[in-house]
Formats: C-alpha cells, sequence, structure tokens
C-alpha cells in the first residue's frame, strides 16, 4: 500500500494561503493527502535529522512543508561555487523565484526524480525561475556523468566543503538527500520537500511562488 504524503501548511489561514487549487489538486493526483494541519504539526525536519539506515544518506518520506509569505523565516544566506567554476550566491538569485535541489550521484530517489526537475526547469525558465542543484558529495566528473545521463541542463554547487548547506540548516537536515527548497523572490523559503520532489506537487508550489503566493 501506498504511504500518503504528509503536508505542513505553515500559516494561520490554512489552504487560502496555498493556492488551494494549484497544490490540493496536484497532490491529489499523486497521492492520497493523509494529514493537512497546522503550525503545531511537528516539523518533519526533526525526525528526519534523527533518522538513520544503511544507505548512508536519509531518504525522506515525501513530506511537504508550505510557509505562508506572513510567516517566512529572513532570506536566506549562502555562497558556493559552481562546478563550472563560477561563484554563486544568495544576492545573485534577488528578485526571481528559485529552486535548490539537494542531490549526489548514487542516490536513488536523486535519479528517479532528475527527469521531472530537468521538465519543470525548461517549462519555467520563460517565468526565470532558477534551478540549481546541490550536490553534497560528488567530485565533477561523478555529477557531469549524471547530468549527461539525465539530460540536466541547470548548473550545480560543487558542495563538498557543505558552503551551501551550511546556510540551508533551518531547512535541510544533515544527509536527507534529496531535499528540495523553493524560494520566493525575497530569497525566503516558501516550501520545501523531504525526499522524492512529485513533479506535479513541486509544479505548483513554484507557480504559487511565482505568483506571490
Amino acid at each position: 500500500m501506498r504511504t500518503a504524503k504528509k503536508i505542513t501548511v505553515n500559516s494561520k489561514h490554512g489552504l487560502r494561503k496555498l493556492g488551494r487549487r494549484g497544490l490540493l489538486a496536484a497532490v491529489a493526483a499523486s497521492l492520497a493527502v493523509a494529514a493537512l494541519t497546522g503550525c503545531a504539526g511537528q516539523d518533519p525536519l526533526a525526525a528526519q535529522a534523527k533518522a538513520g539506515d544503511n544507505k548512508n544518506y536519509i531518504a525522506g518520506d515525501g513530506s511537504v512543508s508550505v510557509f505562508a509569505p506572513s510567516e517566512r523565516k529572513p532570506p536566506v544566506q549562502f555562497s558556493g561555487t559552481l562546478f563550472d567554476g563560477k561563484k554563486v550566491s544568495a544576492a545573485d538569485l534577488a528578485g526571481k523565484v528559485s529552486v535548490l535541489n539537494f542531490w549526489y550521484a548514487g542516490c536513488a530517489p536523486c535519479r528517479l526524480e532528475a527527469p521531472s526537475l530537468e521538465a519543470l526547469h525548461k517549462e519555467f525558465a520563460a517565468q526565470s525561475v532558477l534551478f540549481y542543484g546541490v550536490n553534497v558529495r560528488d567530485e565533477a566528473a561523478t555529477a557531469e556523468a549524471f547530468n549527461r545521463s539525465f539530460g540536466l541542463t541547470y548548473p550545480s554547487f560543487n558542495d563538498k566543503d557543505g558552503a551551501v548547506l551550511l546556510g540551508m540548516t533551518d531547512y535541510v537536515p544533515p544527509a536527507a538527500v534529496p531535499t528540495t527548497l523553493v524560494l520566493d523572490k525575497q530569497g525566503r523559503v516558501a516550501a520545501r520537500i523531504l525526499g522524492v520532489a512529485d513533479k506535479s506537487t513541486l509544479k505548483a508550489l513554484i507557480s504559487d511562488a511565482v505568483a506571490g503566493r
């Protein structure tokens, strides 16, 4: 039996803050919604950070956390270097919705979601949405081979030193790969997916951020 997706709505106004048609329609199309709760629900980050298995990574449960605009934390701060040598910081993302996907090549869930991420990258390019991978483990040759295999055209940070991850500790549990963050135009985390990013759900989250929700 397939496990239902968990959604945490960080909003005093519940569905009205989510872009109700977009997110709920997307989730319903893929998985049954087991829980739709307010801030009282435990942030799955804590449980994921404590979890362990023999894969040397934590495979998230697909939990989606949505943060209402009025309740988002200050803009994230980070600086890192892409595999092509270009340096990128949070300031470079200002004014645009951004998607950060934490991954590495040997992570089976990362391979599963890669085609969806590339498809969404192409779909939202006209709306100037930025996509960045954050590779937490691989050497350049391994990361490049992964990109070729899945046809990924968006860049990735070489984050073996944890420079980008360090700026995301409030949102990304240690070793929780994959994790996907959607940043709003102010650089604040608008949503987070722990585990494989369902395409329709991530599309709805990005659309809401583009619309300012």
